[in-house]
């Protein structure tokens, strides 16, 4: 007998051992990891792979780039041919997942990042992190906040708290949401930490991890994503998380998770977890579950709604300012973009207001006499909920 038939024979009786002691008899999933690209080279994601093969018993890890023996390996030093691999191995189905250093994925697709929150040690999705979802900024970040959940669902959260960072085009975004809502599909709203509570998240709320998925734009998460997972070595290194997470869009089918240049042994591992997760649990089933029930709840009319808010009516229309007036009132909730915007909507219906900004955001402030009317205004207008 061959000594490669010796180790072919021995590592069948090994699984089949360790299907025994776990109880699962059923396919392994296959996990993609290449290896050319880190900044700590190509040991560091080897070493993230054998750590994450330690801890899950189910799971297949194919190495794309360089290779090593405890692995199916795909070995080239070129990046490009090392991703012309990774997508044969993916549309061809001989891997269920990749976990990769870079990709660039198309317009619509953007990743879901996932955190471990310093304050409470909980873990947190950040929606999203690279890739863009739209070309504009309120839809980009509405349908981050879908991909979040989705990225949620995919790990087994099955009802996951969403919160909306208190950024540019937050308030328009949270009305969006809610119509949502309000048209049936579910969405668990997370209530700040602060005092004053809302689903707009501040800063304090990143840290403690008040939701399951924090929803910012694309660029904001890239930032975050860095500073969670490096806030403890300088900056060079990440430790902590479990990397960018998966490409995720309405019509994209390749379960693609991204790492950054500088994530460490500990980040590649998580991420390979991540991926094993998302595979497992048919991500690309749920993406098509999720679409068709936001596609029942409006989605498409949100989405229509965004780019109307964004014209202030006639140009050629001369607004007439009411006279002034004492305000001793304010109005919050209305996106710092829309502000001015909705402070002219009064304005045509002859209440005297001001924009201003207050310690939660932008507010437009009015007399005692008018703050029903001015409210029921917005409300209408859908400049507020």
């Amino acid at each position: 007998m061959t000594k490669e038939l010796e180790k072919l024979i021995g590592n069948q009786f090994l699984e089949i051992a360790n299907a025994i002691e776990s109880g699962n008899f059923g396919n392994k999933i296959k996990i993609g990891l290449t290896t050319l690209g880190s900044e700590h080279g190509s040991q560091s994601l080897i070493d993230g792979a054998l750590l994450a093969k330690k801890e899950l018993t189910n799971i297949e890890i194919v190495l794309i780039g360089k290779g090593h023996p405890d692995f199916e390996s795909y070995e080239t030093d070129c990046q490009n041919e090392m991703h012309d691999i990774m997508d044969k191995l993916l549309e061809n189905k001989k891997i269920d997942a990749c976990v990769t250093n870079h990709y660039n994925f198309p317009i619509g697709v953007s990743t879901v990042g996932r955190v471990v929150t310093p304050a409470m040690g909980k873990d947190m999705m950040i929606a999203t992190t690279t890739g863009t979802s739209a070309l504009t900024r309120t839809e980009a970040i509405f349908k981050n906040a879908i991909y979040g959940i989705i990225a949620a669902k995919a790990v087994g959260i099955e009802d996951p708290k969403v919160g909306i960072l208190n950024l540019d085009n937050a308030r328009a975004v949270e009305i969006g949401l809610k119509t949502l809502k309000e048209n049936g599909y579910n969405i668990n709203f997370s209530e700040s930490k602060r005092s004053d509570g809302g689903n707009i998240m501040r800063g304090n709320d990143l840290l403690m991890g008040s939701s399951d998925i924090m929803v910012m734009d694309t660029l904001t998460g890239n930032i975050m994503m860095k500073m969670f997972s490096s806030f403890t070595t300088g900056g060079k290194y990440e430790a902590v998380g479990y990397g960018y997470g998966p490409g995720i869009g309405f019509d994209y089918d390749k379960v693609i998770l991204i790492l950054s240049r500088a994530s460490g042994v500990p980040v590649v591992k998580n991420a390979i977890k991540y991926a094993y997760q998302i595979a497992n649990n048919n991500i690309l089933k749920i993406i098509k579950e999720e679409y068709e029930a936001i596609k029942k709840a409006g989605y498409d009319e949100i989405i229509s709604s965004f780019s109307a808010k964004c014209v202030s009516g006639n140009k050629d229309e001369k607004i007439i300012i009411p006279q002034k007036e004492v305000i001793t009132e304010y109005i919050s909730g209305i996106d710092v973009l829309d502000l001015d915007v909705a402070c002219e909507e009064l304005w045509k219906n002859g209440i005297y207001a001001e924009t201003g900004m207050g310690c939660t955001g932008p507010i437009i402030n009015v007399s005692m006499k008018n703050i029903e009317k001015a409210k029921e205004l917005l409300k209408n207008a859908k400049f507020i909920i």
